[in-house]
């Protein structure tokens, strides 16, 4: 059990970041549920609390960040931190995916997804450091994608691979304190941030694609991004950091013919 302790979910009011929240609250940590759209924070915050058994749960609290906002995610980190008294795991899942392929690209959208999928989680990280500097234990798990290794919308896949790289170089400085840095890598989800792609039709069509090409023959689901994410704040994860966690069910493997 987790009793006592606080993590932070950014971009918490999705189905994502919601099921995460879902999947720590029971194992006794309080949950900080985090994002831009407040009311989705709410609501995933207040359907939590009401279906959460008082006995050996943690509680659940919602707020709102714009985490490309520097001065909005100060003041959010510094405002819980200074509320609960300790930070000891900040999930990355608040993320953009303008569905642009390299013609469309403009300069608004490209900017705006590197700030809200990369910057955002350094800002988070920077902000949360004073705390984990003084605790000397954290964790900090960035939601990621399979597209930094396969492609995707380049905007995006680059983003994706920022993110990487950023969750390594975290990995070798927060190491001294005790703080680990890992990533969780889905594949494609089927949740209310894939409708950006296109129609139902379209999503029922790419759904099936995907499907057909992951060597497991399934797709992903939130409860399994969840499941990766709370072993990794977990202390059965303690000697773990700087890792890209896939939850694919083998689609990060290059496909060979046989």
């Amino acid at each position: 059990m987790s009793a006592g302790r606080i993590a932070m979910i950014t971009g918490g009011g999705g189905d994502i970041g919601g099921a995460i929240a879902a999947r720590l609250v029971p194992d006794g940590w309080t949950v900080i549920v985090a994002d831009r759209d407040a009311g989705a924070a709410h609501s995933v915050a207040n359907a939590l609390s009401a279906a959460t058994p008082s006995t050996g749960a943690g509680r659940v609290h919602a707020r709102r960040v714009d985490v490309a906002d520097s001065a909005d995610v100060e003041a959010f980190v510094t405002t819980a931190a200074t509320e609960f008294g300790r930070i000891d795991a900040v999930v990355c899942a608040a993320g953009i995916e303008p569905p642009q392929n390299l013609a469309e690209i403009d300069v608004a959208s490209w900017d705006r997804t590197q700030a809200v999928n990369v910057r955002g989680p350094a800002l988070i990280a920077k902000a949360a450091l004073p705390w984990w500097t003084r605790q000397r234990s954290g964790s900090l798990v960035n939601i990621g994608s399979r597209t930094w290794l396969g492609g995707g919308h380049p905007g995006y896949a680059a983003s994706k691979a920022g993110l990487v790289g950023l969750t390594r170089s975290l990995a070798l400085e927060l190491a001294p304190i005790g703080v680990r840095s890992n990533a969780v890598a889905p594949s494609f989800v089927r949740t209310k941030f894939s409708e950006q792609r296109g129609d139902q039709r379209m999503l029922d069509d790419y759904a099936e694609r995907v499907r057909a090409v992951t060597p497991m023959g399934e797709l992903i689901r939130p409860e399994d991004v969840a499941n990766a994410v709370a072993f990794l704040v977990s202390d059965q994860s303690a000697r773990i950091t700087g890792e890209v966690l896939h939850v694919c069910a083998g689609s990060q493997l290059p496909l060979f013919l046989t």
